[in-house]
């Protein structure tokens, strides 16, 4: 999953697109080095980000996905939203394929409903609060068993709406120390098995990376691959990325290893 930020703030500079031009680069190139899915997001959810109207996510979403269909029409777009409002518009309106939401649910509480009506694959991350006090709630006994514990109540629910296709994010980063951040990778096989659903990660170029190593984002592609490496090891069926050849790469390494019966 390649990420496309139409944002000015995303953390990562880089993965910041604005234009029609450059979102349409980024796209293309991301195309060609081999990205199944574009995840496409109008309102940065970095720590102590600042709000965005929906009016304002609304217009950098248009213009994304606009910008999307004029190259391709088969690839799935996912929509990065906690806003069911702007889930519905982008789907009925503009042919988005996944919604996909880093409150599960629990910033608008017509977001799971909406999904239900629409049938769309939905992709259910952990988070508690919101993007500006996500930091405040990092008070975990086991952080594991609560993730798994917070999440089990909103996928019952999805599936007795009749979403089936459910995707877990654990939400590295969110509400998570880098402590926290690496038990959740160590323990991936616990949260698929007990959830019974694909999992997503999430961890490009993050801070539970380059904050350990004293780097920046920027110098950080070396350690994301190692992290995605290791989640790919742990069963993770989605890597939600900023840089798709190198996920590609460490797709296909980890695929030659013998399965295990």
């Amino acid at each position: 999953m390649g990420i496309l930020n139409v944002t000015p703030d995303s953390f990562y500079a880089s993965s910041r697109q604005t234009s029609e031009s450059a979102i349409s680069r980024h796209v293309r190139q991301m195309i060609d080095e081999g990205a199944d899915i574009i995840d496409l997001g109008g309102y940065s959810s970095r720590p102590g980000a600042g709000a965005v109207s929906s009016e304002e996510e609304l217009d950098r979403l248009k213009l994304g996905l606009d910008s999307i269909r004029k190259i391709s029409e088969e690839i799935p777009v996912s929509i990065d939203t906690f806003r069911s409002e702007i889930a519905r518009i982008c789907v009925t309106e503009y042919g988005a394929n996944i919604i996909n939401d880093i409150s599960a649910g629990t910033l608008d509480d017509d977001m799971l409903p909406t999904v239900a009506e629409l049938k769309v694959p939905y992709i259910a991350m952990h988070m508690r609060g919101n993007p500006l006090t996500m930091q405040c709630h990092t008070d975990y006994t086991d952080v594991t068993a609560e993730v798994i514990n917070e999440l089990s109540p909103i996928v019952a629910r999805l599936t007795e709406m009749g979403v089936n296709d459910v995707i877990i994010d654990p939400g590295f980063g969110f509400s998570k120390d880098i402590t926290q951040n690496y038990r959740l990778l160590d323990t991936l096989p616990a949260i698929e098995t007990i959830l019974n659903r694909p999992i997503l990660v999430g961890v490009s170029r993050k801070s539970m990376l380059y904050r350990p190593l004293g780097i920046t984002p920027d110098e950080a592609l070396n350690a994301t691959t190692v992290a995605n490496t290791i989640a790919l090891m742990r069963g993770a069926a989605i890597l939600r990325v900023h840089d798709v050849a190198a996920a590609r790469q460490a797709i296909e390494i980890t695929s030659l290893l013998p399965v295990k019966s």
